[in-house]
């Protein structure tokens, strides 16, 4: 049997996080196929490293959970596994696609065992499972971050156009609103500079962005720090937000409530910036320094503008 990704586009090109899933899908060892859903899409997918058939189902406009859904169940029974980043709409059409043919459906995966098992947390990070699948097919959604990025090119994949999906009429997109991003990506991204309620202000939280975007980095922020108005929900970080792992991950007057280590604690070096030397950050932290971040803010940019002249 087959494996089979769903392709995300942001910005017009295939998203890192696509890729990183499909270096997951890869690991298991049976041929890979890309569904996408419009024609330079395709050509961009038939491109990529391992893949052998990339599926167009061509929508005349962007597909709800529901359309999705069908499409899914239709391709159903030529795999054994359908893959996708932990995103909105996968997290939306993955579960009523698995009811509708009557198979599992795993979110959030974060590794996929030697043995064929998948690796998930649960309890916000408390435990971690090996989860075996004995349905002869498994839906599931993948943490981008917690896999490495196959190549955009050096493949010449087959492109199979499916019939016109049929579209589901209980239920239209009438808009969607996306926040504008800059820098990286936040789910995928190398290292993470995140603030929290300790920036103080709106304005702070502006000038860690630039240094982040200075350091090729992603800005992230805690829940605190979004509440308080000083970031958009977009880069906020934790168990109701966005869940990372990056190389490195700098914390920035963040105090490390349960919540929000349950979004960063697999990030593979975490450094924490606080005032205060009992705050919980510093319990998961491989370096921290107490002291005054603005100050450790300013020598890091200090440093950064060196390197860049």
């Amino acid at each position: 049997m087959r494996s089979l990704v769903l392709v995300d586009i942001d910005n017009g090109v295939i998203s890192d996080a696509s890729l990183r899933v499909i270096g997951a899908a890869l690991r298991i060892g049976k041929p890979v196929d890309l569904l996408v859903f419009d024609a330079d899409a395709a050509q961009a997918a038939a491109q990529i490293a391992g893949i052998e058939q990339v599926l167009l189902a061509a929508f005349d406009t962007a597909p709800t959970a529901e359309s999705l859904a069908a499409v899914l169940q239709g391709l159903s029974a030529n795999y054994a596994l359908i893959a996708a980043a932990h995103r909105a709409l996968a997290r939306g059409a993955f579960p009523r696609a698995a009811a509708r043919a009557g198979s599992a459906f795993l979110a959030d995966v974060t590794g996929v065992a030697s043995d064929g098992r998948f690796v998930r947390s649960l309890y916000a990070g408390s435990v971690v499972a090996n989860v075996a699948s004995e349905g002869a097919l498994t839906f599931a959604t993948f943490r981008a971050s917690s896999f490495a990025p196959v190549a955009r090119d050096g493949g010449q994949a087959t492109i199979v156009t499916l019939e016109a999906p049929r579209v589901f009429g209980n239920t239209t997109l009438i808009e969607r609103h996306a926040t504008q991003q800059t820098g990286q990506d936040l789910s995928s991204a190398r290292i993470v500079v995140a603030g929290g309620r300790g920036l103080a202000s709106k304005e702070n939280m502006q000038r860690l962005g630039e240094l982040a975007d200075n350091m090729g980095a992603a800005l992230g922020a805690s829940r605190a720090a979004v509440d308080a108005g000083y970031a958009p929900n977009a880069v906020q970080v934790g168990q109701t937000g966005n869940t990372v792992a990056p190389d490195v991950y700098l914390a920035f007057g963040i105090s490390g409530a349960i919540q929000h280590l349950a979004g960063m604690k697999d990030s593979k070096l975490i450094v924490a910036v606080n005032k205060d030397p009992d705050a919980p950050i510093f319990s998961i932290a491989d370096v921290g320094l107490v002291g005054d971040l603005f100050e450790t803010v300013g020598g890091l940019e200090a440093r950064v503008a060196a390197r860049s002249a």
